[in-house]
């Protein structure tokens, strides 16, 4: 159950942010990166959806480590981890 309500939280915050586009191609939402969320709530692996919506989300993904809301997220090792396995290097 709490597991849960800090998924919904994640959600809610992400949904909540106002984000400027960081290319006219891609619209920069972190509720986009929702499939990614099993990777650093509980731990799992990334999916092919997850790892899909990253490389799509990727010239947004600096903005979003800027993002006080989303910085520990974007920083924690299931992040990292979920980076490297999706090979979606990411420098800021």
């Amino acid at each position: 159950m709490a597991n849960n309500v800090a998924l919904l939280v994640v959600v809610a915050v992400a949904v909540l942010l106002a984000v400027t586009p960081a290319t006219e191609a891609v619209t920069c939402s972190p509720v986009e990166l929702t499939p990614c969320a099993p990777v650093i709530m509980y731990n799992q692996a990334p999916s092919s959806a997850c790892c899909a919506k990253l490389q799509e989300q990727k010239p947004c993904l600096c903005g979003y480590a800027k993002n006080p809301s989303l910085k520990s997220y974007i920083d924690s090792p299931g992040a990292k981890r979920m980076a490297s396995t999706c090979k979606v290097n990411v420098s800021c």
